[in-house]
């Protein structure tokens, strides 16, 4: 089995370069989809409402994502607080995700024989340890201008984008340049994101 981490900034186009490996045939372990299927489970929506209030719920018992956003993206001490608070409930339920989907596909591989390639698009991915049992790093950049404007589309405040860019920088540490890390620019034309796409797979399978 293979795995690759994806490495870049919110907006940076991990998504998409996620769904191009998929396309040639990659699992895709996805840390977003994984916290919001983590926030629908009942005890963490108790734990999210006893932490941050009832109105962090709305009536049909989910998790109003908007209201945990304000409370936790901000400058102050309370916002750092909070956002560490979130994040010791969901983090440890999405590893344990992350972790059963990687045993998944192995037992896969070992079942029938054929190589795995796995992607790890996880935001933290750096931060949370997880580089370490990638294979391989692929670094997903675009220019900061092209970056911001894509989260100004999500309807990101200026504040906001600077609030989850503080988030993510907090315990990174650059992958170093070598036999492991590759890089590819998502911040222009498709076709030209896919053929650096296609290029690391084509490494990875020997061709």
């Amino acid at each position: 089995m293979i795995v690759i981490g994806l490495i870049g900034r919110i907006g940076a186009g991990k998504s998409t370069v996620a769904g191009l490996f998929a396309e040639l045939g990659a699992d895709v372990i996805d840390a977003d989809a994984l916290a919001h299927e983590v926030l629908a489970e009942p005890d963490v929506v108790r734990a999210i409402a006893a932490r941050f209030g009832d109105a962090a719920v709305d009536g049909a018992g989910g998790v109003r994502r908007a209201v945990l956003a304000a409370a936790v993206f901000g400058e102050s001490p309370a916002h750092a607080e909070a956002l560490g608070a979130l994040e010791a409930i969901v983090h440890p339920r999405v590893r344990r995700h992350i972790r059963a989907g990687l045993d998944a596909a192995a037992a896969a591989e070992a079942s029938d024989g054929r190589r795995r390639v796995v992607v790890l698009d996880v935001p933290l991915l750096v931060q949370a340890g997880w580089g370490d049992l990638c294979d391989r790093l692929v670094t997903v950049g675009c220019d900061d201008t092209v970056r911001r404007r894509r989260l100004a589309a999500r309807g990101w405040s200026s504040a906001q984008i600077a609030a989850r860019d503080r988030a993510w920088e907090r315990g990174y540490v650059p992958a170093v340049p070598g036999p492991k890390t590759r890089s590819v620019d998502a911040g222009g034309d498709p076709a030209y994101t896919r053929l650096q796409v296609e290029r690391v797979w084509s490494e990875l399978h020997g061709k």
